[in-house]
């Protein structure tokens, strides 16, 4: 057993929580708290009713996730919203977000696991943000077929639309949505993303500029931060941890 305020500031720490600008109500860092102790840690990517209510059944009193509660706040505790946190409070579970900081952690960021699953080692970062570069880059010798094939083999539904180099010299990775990133991998001259998703008009660019483009899952590759993030605590605090999945196809 830990106490809550214990596990909030290692999160805290460990995210770099407070040098993050993030958007606009996405609120990092405790959403709900819980009576003060932990005793099963769960992460999961999205704050849900569904989510809320797996973690409580499996006993998880401290819960991390990717995607908040709090995007468009103020809102009246009412209807849906009122059942997230009815769930969260009677089951007794605190709730953490961390989006941005997750995304760009060099060690347990998303962006930084996505490239070390294919056995590539970043280097440096692009598409700036203050407190740290969100997206990764990292030098590869694999062969475009060879980096589609190993993502299919990771993950349930890839999109691969290929115009770019047949031996991408570096592959740049944005979790989530990757349309914030395009500018910046076109500004860094690089034609290979791993992303989890795009807007439809960018087949077209990539057409035109000769772009490899690998979208993965909004949802598939934005599991890794908070995983990794549970899994710390769960070592440093002697607290077991599970990960609460949904059915999330997008």
């Amino acid at each position: 057993m830990a106490t809550l305020k214990e596990i909030v500031s290692y999160c805290d720490r460990r995210t770099r929580l407070a040098a993050f600008t993030d958007a606009p109500g996405a609120q990092n860092g405790l959403q709900v708290a819980n009576g003060g102790r932990v005793m099963r840690i769960g992460a999961a990517v999205d704050a849900g009713l569904v989510p809320f209510r797996r973690a409580v059944s499996s006993g998880v009193d401290f819960l991390i996730v990717h995607h908040g509660m709090y995007w468009d706040m103020p809102r009246p505790l009412t209807g849906a919203a009122y059942e997230r946190v009815a769930a969260l409070v009677k089951g007794n579970c605190a709730l953490y977000s961390s989006h941005l900081p997750l995304d760009s952690h060099p060690a347990i960021g998303n962006n930084a696991l996505l490239a070390r699953q294919l056995g590539l080692r970043p280097n440096r970062g692009f598409l700036a943000n203050e407190g740290g570069d969100i997206g990764r880059i990292a030098p590869s010798r694999m062969s475009r077929a060879r980096l589609r094939s190993r993502l299919k083999s990771l993950y349930p539904r890839v999109v691969a639309i290929e115009f770019g180099s047949a031996r991408p010299a570096e592959v740049a990775f944005c979790s989530g949505s990757g349309n914030s990133a395009m500018a910046a991998l076109l500004a860094a001259g690089l034609d290979t993303l791993v992303t989890g998703e795009l807007r439809e008009e960018w087949y077209n660019v990539a057409q035109e500029r000769r772009l490899n483009l690998y979208l993965c899952g909004h949802y598939a590759t934005e599991v890794h931060g908070v995983r990794a993030l549970a899994a710390e605590l769960s070592a440093k605090f002697g607290l077991p941890w599970e990960f609460i999945a949904t059915e999330n196809p997008l």
